[in-house]
């Protein structure tokens, strides 16, 4: 027989090699593989919901990482950030902390840029009003995680389709400055009609602040002037978000 064409041998018969051991660059199984393939088998079988966090977390590093067990890499990396999100929205320093190369810190980012793109895609060019869990959900998954204050506005058009969402300004870890004047020309700019003000509070705590009132009360007054509403003022905090119409704050 051509042994170019003949099978390899083992002892007791003969075995065809798989992709987990062109995977792992050799014949010789290395004990992770079987579950890489079993892990796979159940999350394509069993859809997004068929993993728990970390077993999400190890498929998604050994794509990256093919040659090592990725396992205590993803327990390692919960017990430190939290969940599968809080893993994939760390901060890229902090990432380089728990050693990852650029390449997995890469993979991390690129599913967190496409969850955040999906997000969007929810909200982008549908009525707000009718579309608000939607539009909360993106606003979390936009902001929760943020390290220090972001102002962002959510401009609608007269029947209050999201026409545009664009951060206004970022601050420090409890104070973003605010321009009511740059927050109404840029509204003018794209022919707005309503306005969702949306910023975070990295403490977590969504409660508007004396400070928060009063900048809303500045842009409401503005706004009115030039017969733009003020639809609402989210506050964003981790798990949780505070609304100043649903407190009666505007």
């Amino acid at each position: 027989m051509d042994s170019k064409s003949s099978p390899s041998r083992r002892r007791g018969g003969t075995r065809r090699p798989t992709p987990e051991l062109a995977e792992a660059g050799g014949e010789d199984l290395p004990h992770y593989l079987g579950h890489r393939q079993r892990l796979r088998e159940r999350f394509v079988s069993g859809g997004r919901d068929a993993l728990p966090d970390y077993e999400l977390l190890e498929l998604l590093l050994f794509m990256a990482i093919p040659r090592v067990d990725t396992k205590p890499i993803a327990k390692s990396l919960l017990d430190r950030f939290g969940t599968f999100g809080d893993v994939i929205a760390a901060p890229v320093k902090q990432l380089r902390e728990e050693k990852l190369s650029e390449n997995t810190i890469a993979a991390l980012k690129v599913v967190e840029a496409a969850a955040l793109r999906l997000a969007k895609a929810k909200v982008m060019g549908k009525p707000a009003l009718s579309s608000w869990e939607a539009l909360l959900d993106y606003c979390a998954m936009e902001m929760a995680r943020g390290q220090t204050e972001q102002f962002r506005v959510l401009f609608l058009d007269r029947k209050n389709v999201l026409i545009a969402d664009e951060p206004q300004s970022k601050g420090t870890v409890d104070h973003t400055p605010v321009y009511p004047r740059e927050v109404l020309k840029r509204a003018l700019e794209l022919g707005a009609s309503a306005l969702i003000l949306v910023h975070n509070h990295p403490s977590g705590d969504p409660t508007p602040s004396r400070g928060d009132i009063q900048m809303t009360r500045e842009i409401v007054a503005a706004a009115k002037a030039l017969k733009i509403e003020v639809h609402d003022h989210l506050v964003i905090g981790k798990g949780k978000h505070a609304s100043f119409k649903a407190l009666g704050l505007l």
